[in-house]
């Protein structure tokens, strides 16, 4: 899997510490990914996933969105998991 190269205003976004952030930007510009990447980080840093509300436009965004954050989680527990048999 390749690694994501994010512009400098997508990581302005995924790293802004403001609690309240909109992300709003055209069509195919990273928005799904960059709200992703912006709640993963989020959990990793120990914020209960109840503690974040993540709107969209569209039941169908939501529901990618969902998805790409599920296979995110799930891609680094295995990650992990595998890193701790290396051990």
């Amino acid at each position: 899997m390749s690694e994501v190269r994010w512009t400098s205003e997508q990581l302005e976004a995924i790293d802004c510490q403001i609690g309240n952030t909109i992300v709003s930007a055209g069509a195919g510009s990273g928005k799904t990914a960059v709200l992703t990447e912006r709640v993963f980080k989020h959990l990793s840093e120990g914020i209960n996933i109840d503690r974040l509300l993540v709107l969209t436009f569209t039941k169908a965004a939501a529901t990618a969105m969902k998805e790409k954050i599920k296979e995110k989680i799930k891609e680094n527990v295995e990650a992990r998991l595998v890193e701790s048999f290396r051990k």
